[in-house]
This record gives C-alpha cells, sequence and structure tokens, in this order.
C-alpha cells in the first residue's frame, strides 16, 4: 500500500511540476556525481542568490519525489497523507494561478537505483549540468553491477541539456572529463589540472592572527584572468570544488566571476559538510557528517593532516594538540565494503593520532589501520554514535582536532553534539536536526 502511495503521489508531483516549469520557463541547473554534489548546489545557489531570484534543493531532495518538491516549493509530506493532500492542491494553485516564481532553480539530481536517470530524464530540461566527480568507488555502487554501469546512469543527465546547454566537468576527474564526448554541448571544466578552463591552484589552509585555522584558500585562473578565493570557516578541497564548479558556470555564462568569488567569503555554509566547530575543552571540531564514501573520507582525512594545530595560541601547556578521527561505517558500497573501509584505515593511520571506529563496517577501518602500522591502544570501538560521543567528552582536550565522519544511517552528528562548545545553537550547527529524523532511534 505504501509503495502504491508513493507512486501515484510521485507521478502527480511530477505533472504539477512539467507543468510549472513549462508556465514559468526557469532556468535550470543540474547536478550529479557521487562525491560533492550538495555541496556544490550550496556554492552555485550562494553565487547566483547575489544577482537573481534563485532556489535550490533542501537537504537530501534530490530523489523522484524530492525534484518536484523543489520545483513546486513545498514540503516533504513524509507519511501524512493529509499534507501531501495540501501539497498536491498548492501545485495546481501555482500552475493556475500566477506566482512569482524563480527565475533559476539548483536541483541535486542523485540515482539510488537503475533507471533512476533515466525517469528523470523523460520530463526535465536543463540549461546547466554539472558532474562532479565519481571516485573509484562511489555510493550507491551496490545496486550497479559495476562502476561502469553507475556512471552511464549518472550520464544521461547530459540528454537533459537544451540545445544551448552548458556541460561543466570536473576535470580531475577522468572518467567524468572523458564525458566531453558525450555531448554537442558547449563544455567547461574546472579543477586543478592544467588542462581545465577554471584551474585553481595554491590552495592552503589559512590561519587567524591567533594562530587558529580558519579556512581554506586558493586561486584560479580562467581566460588570462587570476583572482585569489578565501573560504572562511571550512576545510577541504570538496569546498574548493564546490567553488570551482560555480566559477565554471559564471565563466561559461560570462557573467561576472567576482560576485560569485565575494559571496564564498561568508556564506551560510550547511551543516555536516568538513565545517569548523568550537569543541569543549578549548578543541577544534571538523564536522564532516552529512555522508561518507571512500573518496570523501579519503580526502577529509588528508585535509586532517595538512592542519597546524601546534601554533593556535590555546592555553599553552596542556596536554593535546592531538589529531582524533572518530569514523563510522559507509553503506551502500556492496562488495566492495570490506577493501574500502580497510583502505581508509591505511589513510587515516598517515594523517592522524587517535582512531574511533563507529558500527560493524567500520571494524575494517580499525584492521586497515593496524596493518599500516597504527597501534591497537590509539584505535577505540563503539558499536553507534552515541557512545562514541560519551568516550569524546572525557577524551578530548585543549587543541585537539577532532573529525568526525560516517555514512547518514550512522547518526555520527549525534556524537559531534556530544563535544559541540556551542549547545544553544545545535539545532542550526548540526545536520539532521529536524523533527523526523531527530524522532528516528
Amino acid at each position: 500500500m505504501k509503495d502504491t502511495f508513493k507512486k501515484i503521489i510521485s507521478y502527480i508531483l511530477r505533472i504539477e511540476s512539467t507543468l510549472v516549469l513549462w508556465k514559468y520557463k526557469p532556468k535550470v541547473i543540474a547536478i550529479t556525481g557521487s562525491v560533492g554534489k550538495t555541496s556544490t548546489k550550496d556554492a552555485i545557489y550562494s553565487a547566483l542568490s547575489t544577482m537573481t531570484y534563485v532556489r535550490k534543493s533542501e537537504k537530501s531532495y534530490n530523489s523522484e519525489i524530492g525534484l518536484p518538491l523543489t520545483i513546486l516549493g513545498i514540503p516533504n509530506g513524509w507519511s501524512d497523507p493529509y499534507v501531501w493532500f495540501k501539497n498536491i492542491l498548492k501545485g495546481l494553485w501555482l500552475i493556475i494561478y500566477p506566482h512569482k516564481y524563480p527565475k533559476w532553480l539548483v536541483l541535486e539530481v542523485g540515482v539510488g537505483k537503475p533507471g533512476d536517470m533515466k525517469k528523470t530524464a523523460l520530463w526535465l530540461k536543463t540549461d546547466v549540468v554539472v558532474i562532479t566527480a565519481i571516485g573509484e568507488t562511489p555510493v550507491h555502487i551496490e545496486f550497479f553491477s559495476s562502476v561502469k554501469h553507475l556512471i552511464e546512469e549518472k550520464s544521461k543527465l547530459i540528454t537533459t541539456l537544451k540545445k544551448d546547454g552548458l556541460l561543466v566537468l570536473n576535470a580531475d576527474d577522468d572518467v567524468v572529463f572523458n564525458l566531453k564526448s558525450k555531448s554537442k554541448s558547449r563544455v567547461i571544466t574546472y579543477g586543478f589540472n592544467e588542462n581545465a578552463d577554471v584551474r585553481a591552484s595554491e590552495d592552503k589552509i589559512f590561519y587567524n592572527d591567533k594562530g587558529e585555522p580558519s579556512g581554506v584558500s586558493f586561486r584560479i585562473d580562467e581566460g588570462g584572468v587570476s583572482l585569489p578565493v578565501f573560504i572562511e570557516g571550512v576545510f577541504g578541497r570538496n569546498h574548493i570544488y564546490a567553488s570551482l564548479a560555480s566559477l565554471a558556470i559564471f565563466a561559461g555564462l560570462k557573467w561576472n566571476m567576482i560576485s560569485a568569488i565575494d559571496a564564498f567569503k561568508n556564506y551560510d555554509m550547511p551543516p555536516g559538510r568538513m565545517r569548523l566547530l568550537s569543541g569543549i575543552n578549548d578543541s577544534f571540531i571538523i564536522d564532516d557528517t552529512y555522508n561518507s564514501s571512500p573518496f570523501a573520507a579519503q580526502s577529509a582525512l588528508q585535509t586532517l593532516g595538512q592542519v597546524n594545530i601546534e601554533n593556535s595560541g590555546k592555553v599553552p601547556g596542556k596536554k593535546g594538540n592531538r589529531k582524533i578521527a572518530v569514523l563510522g561505517d559507509m553503506l551502500e558500497l556492496g562488495r566492495h565494503t570490506v577493501d574500502a573501509h580497510r583502505n581508509i584505515g591505511k589513510i587515516a593511520h598517515e594523517n592522524i593520532d587517535i582512531l574511533l571506529v563507529v558500527g560493524p563496517r567500520a571494524q575494517d577501518i580499525k584492521t586497515g589501520a593496524m596493518e599500516a602500522g597504527m597501534k591497537e591502544k590509539n584505535i577505540f570501538e563503539f558499536n553507534n554514535s552515541v557512545e562514541a560521543g560519551e568516550f569524546l567528552k572525557d577524551l578530548v582536550n585543549t587543541n585537539d582536532l577532532v573529525l568526525l565522519k560516517g555514512s547518514q544511517g550512522i547518526r555520527m552528528e549525534r556524537a559531534v553534539g556530544a563535544i559541540l562548545n556551542d549547545i544553544e545553537n545545535k539545532s542550526k550547527l548540526l545536520v539532521r536536526q529536524d523533527k523526523e529524523w531527530l524522532d528516528k532511534a
């Protein structure tokens, strides 16, 4: 009954969305990939919102129901038939009566199983398609026969481009870069690769006047112009790539890139994506708990290894100055699960002092770390994120830098909440704080 109800709702909303797109004719930017979709969506939204009326996909609204929710501007009804009935009426009213509607839509388009993107391509037409990165072991791979099959599915989004559309590709991901040949549309690329049209270089972590890590900076080169970019309050190349994708769109559409760069300086970074937070006992937190994949976990650990916490200026002489990683299960990896987790363990050993693993699959992270030479006394195991958080309360000290990461189902934000200094703003700072998530076990 549930599946039938969902299919009926999905069908009605899709029809309404098609009619709304036809009536209001907004420009549509669609983003896909296995890594960085959400960060890229948020960066593009931030840059675009400085110059026009724009709407973006909210939360994880990237499913067959999620896309219509964004297009229609309505909330998720979850399992409440009354809310869905109201949503359908709102969609009809949007079609019948003229409204002020966004000039641009920024949509995150994901796939969970074979055929998902094909269904989307039947009704969604786009002006810009962005493909972020795939990685060697992408998420959702367990539902596909091979990485090649998953790539073919995601690349179907290219077929949604209008004749004058723009295809934006990550030049540092060979698989993505090679998709140039799949489209007759204009193509612009971004990355650190010297062949990228919008090229980044000199990326580094910058520090405030107290010596505390404050964010990332880099340079971009495009069309003979070189410009500095600063992003405060976050770490990691994932945010650089997200910004680069935005700048590539601006370059491809001949817009002023300086306005986009200014938007990145202090934009409201969404929770759980390599976000720097203040922890208890004068510690630092890198909150990357939104989700996890092998590629993203590797990047997060390498970033943790690069941060200098020796000169942060916090209470000299106290214990601390350690790099701690709290790593939960990475889900939906299928037959790649064991090898992927063990490899993350090896990378963790190269970048941290103390390792906490959370969940049954994460036991292989411990195995990989020990195989790489990490001492067992520096590794701690937990069944869930709540247990890990309780342990962290007694563990963290001055200048400790704690990275927390895991797939959504592991709920690693609960461990962040246990050591968060600004507990009053927990609902704003942490991911998955709405009632539907908090009510889940």
